[in-house]
C-alpha cells in the first residue's frame, strides 16, 4: 500500500521508516487507548467502536497533517537560514509523501484494538490487549530491517512503552469510572 502511494521512494533503505513506525506506534497506542479507557471505565463495547473509528481517523489524519506542516517548516527555516545544500535537497523527503506514510502507517496500524469489537470476538478486551501487544511486538521487531539491533530487543522495547501507555489509559478510565 505505501508503495503504491508513495512510489520508488519505498526501498530497502528505509527513506520513510521513521514516520512508518512513528504512525504505526501512535496508532497502536492512541486507539488501545480509547479501548483500554473505555474498559477500565466498564462503558459499552459500542462505545469502543464509535471513539476508536473516530479518534483512528481523526487523530491519523491530524498526525499526517502535522507531519506535513513540520517538514514543510523544517524546509522553510533550512532556507531562510541559507543553511540549504545541494545534498540536503537530494535527500530531501516530500512533505506530502511523510505525511501519506505517516497517515497510512497510523490508520493500518491502529485498526488493530479495535477488530475484537468490530468482530464481536469474545472475550473483548482480552483479545484486544493480545491483538495490541502482538502489534506493538511486530512493528518494533520490523525495525531491524534498517537499523541495527536484534529483532526480539526491538519488538521488546516497542511492547513494554506501548503496553505501560495502554496501562496508564486503562487505569485512568477505572478510577474515572464513576464520574461517566
Amino acid at each position: 500500500m505505501l508503495e503504491t502511494l508513495l512510489g520508488d521512494e519505498v526501498e530497502a533503505s528505509g527513506k520513510y521508516i521513521a514516520e512508518v513506525i512513528y504512525g504505526a506506534n501512535d496508532g497502536i497506542v492512541t486507539t488501545f487507548a480509547v479501548v483500554a479507557g473505555v474498559a477500565g471505565a466498564s462503558l459499552a463495547p459500542s462505545i469502543v467502536v464509535v471513539l476508536g473509528v473516530a479518534n483512528l481517523l481523526a487523530d491519523g489524519f491530524s498526525m499526517g497533517m502535522s507531519n506535513f506542516l513540520s517538514q514543510r517548516s523544517e524546509r522553510a527555516y533550512r532556507t531562510s537560514k541559507g543553511i540549504e545544500t545541494a545534498q540536503s535537497e537530494r535527500n530531501e523527503k516530500p512533505p506530502a509523501k511523510t505525511a501519506a506514510a505517516t497517515f497510512l502507517a497510523f490508520v493500518v496500524a491502529g485498526w488493530t484494538p479495535l477488530v475484537p469489537y468490530l468482530l464481536s470476538l469474545e472475550p473483548l478486551f482480552e483479545l484486544s490487549v493480545l491483538f495490541t501487544g502482538v502489534a506493538f511486538f511486530g512493528v518494533g521487531a520490523s525495525r531491524t530491517l534498517v537499523t541495527d539491533g536484534p529483532w526480539w530487543r526491538n519488538g521488546t522495547e516497542m511492547f513494554v512503552v506501548g503496553m505501560a501507555a495502554a496501562l496508564v489509559a486503562f487505569t485512568v478510565g477505572n478510577l474515572l469510572e464513576n464520574i461517566a
